[in-house]
């Protein structure tokens, strides 16, 4: 039972370090309106940060996915540092409550955001996110369909044709660029691309 972004605002409302809502609901927030239902409510934060993280939901029941992937969970002990591979944590509020909110760790050098999946794939941290009207930081819809293109559903779809018509060039470049590198035949490519003149 998913969280709402409003919900998660309130949650992060002291936080002193960079944090975006991701996922479907990132899309949401660029397009304005709501699209399709979500399962969960993913946040996306950095690697360096998650002690700050730890901190601020001291309160909520947090497992790690470990090893990812394999539909494993353990709890996160407190004080204990998440190395890569794992990137994923379940939260809920009380162990009595549904899963409601999923963590993702990601990595940074410096001011630069690194994709875990390919670390030549990098981006200025204070360009990763948008806020909306209301105050809510979310990934830009690129670097959010980034994420998505590694594995499409049917919901990754309605994202994609969702927000394509608000990509500007550069944004378009960008993740043209970067999907080439993790999946060099995406059908997304010819969507993205400029069509050349003969």
């Amino acid at each position: 039972m998913p969280e709402r972004p409003e919900d998660v605002v309130a949650v992060f409302a002291k936080a002193d370090f960079p944090w975006w809502i991701a996922g479907g609901y990132a899309i949401e927030l660029a397009a304005g309106r709501e699209l399709r239902p979500h399962g969960d409510l993913d946040v996306l934060v950095l690697r360096r940060d998650q002690d700050l993280v730890r901190d601020l939901m001291a309160d909520w029941d947090l497992y790690v996915a470990d090893p990812p992937g394999q539909g494993k969970l353990r709890p996160w002990r407190p004080g204990e540092v998440l190395q890569p591979p794992l990137h994923d944590i379940w939260c809920r509020r009380t162990p009595e409550a549904p899963w409601s909110v999923q963590l993702m760790l990601d990595e940074a050098e410096g001011t630069w955001w690194v994709s875990r999946r390919a670390p030549e794939i990098r981006r200025p941290i204070g360009r990763l996110g948008r806020t909306s009207a209301t105050g809510i930081p979310y990934l830009a819809p690129e670097v959010q369909l980034f994420y998505k293109a590694k594995a499409t559903w049917e919901k990754d779809e309605i994202d994609f044709e969702a927000v394509l018509p608000l990509l500007n060039a550069p944004a378009r470049a960008w993740l043209a660029d970067s999907i080439k590198v993790i999946a060099p035949n995406h059908p997304w490519l010819r969507r993205l691309l400029p069509v050349s003149r003969t």
